[in-house]
């Protein structure tokens, strides 16, 4: 079963103040990180830059610009990837810690039979519906969990959901929109995503420190 990657940095970096994908985690950019899993853990693997940005990294099978969303940016890379593809799986690169493990746990599921596989965590933290700074109720969080990527798909069922143009969050609220079937697998708590400088401090403590380590 071929497996495809592809690997979404194609983001403004507006929350963060610059590109985030290219600022550097002891001394690799979280887009090579990503990249580098993706490689080690697809056979191709193509990956999604911003306009006016020449691809730079390591080969690829293809580069290409993304969109004016998320989920434009995403399809850029699906047409790059051949009808012969069995398997997709979606990687942000503002999560450069991502084990390359996790992308075997996703990409087991699909073959296990799943539409789509997805990353998560329980939800620890008390969560409360806000309304500005007014808060409206607070969200009971008994099966809660907060979805990570890489997440891996059917390539059909992803091509077919990203037909009807929708946007959404990440992958697999469009597959959940067509009734596929997303099943979890356990997430990593390194698997942090890089919004914000704090994050990327935080990012840098761990792959510096002795709790993070890549399987």
């Amino acid at each position: 079963m071929s497996t495809w990657g592809i690997v979404v940095a194609g983001g403004a970096g507006s929350r963060f103040g610059t590109a985030k994908q290219f600022e550097s985690i002891a001394g690799a950019r979280l887009v090579d990180r990503a990249v580098e899993t993706a490689t080690g853990a697809c056979d191709e693997v193509v990956v999604v830059v911003p306009e006016g940005f020449a691809w730079d990294g390591a080969p690829v099978s293809a580069a290409v610009v993304g969109g004016a969303s998320r989920s434009a940016s995403v399809r850029a890379g699906l047409a790059e990837v051949p009808t012969s593809a069995s398997i997709l799986v979606v990687h942000d690169a503002a999560r450069p810690l991502a084990t390359p493990a996790l992308f075997d746990a996703v990409i087991r599921a699909v073959r296990s039979g799943a539409d789509a596989a997805v990353p998560a965590l329980p939800v620890s933290d008390t969560v409360k519906r806000a309304d500005g700074d007014r808060v409206v109720e607070t969200v009971a969080r008994d099966g809660l969990v907060a979805v990570q990527t890489p997440q891996a798909f059917r390539a059909d069922r992803l091509r077919a959901a990203h037909a009807t143009g929708a946007d959404a969050s990440d992958d697999a609220a469009l597959i959940e929109a067509g009734g596929g079937q997303v099943v979890i697998v356990p997430g990593e708590a390194a698997n942090l995503k890089v919004t914000t400088p704090a994050d990327l401090a935080a990012a840098t403590a761990l792959v510096a420190g002795a709790s993070w380590e890549r399987s």
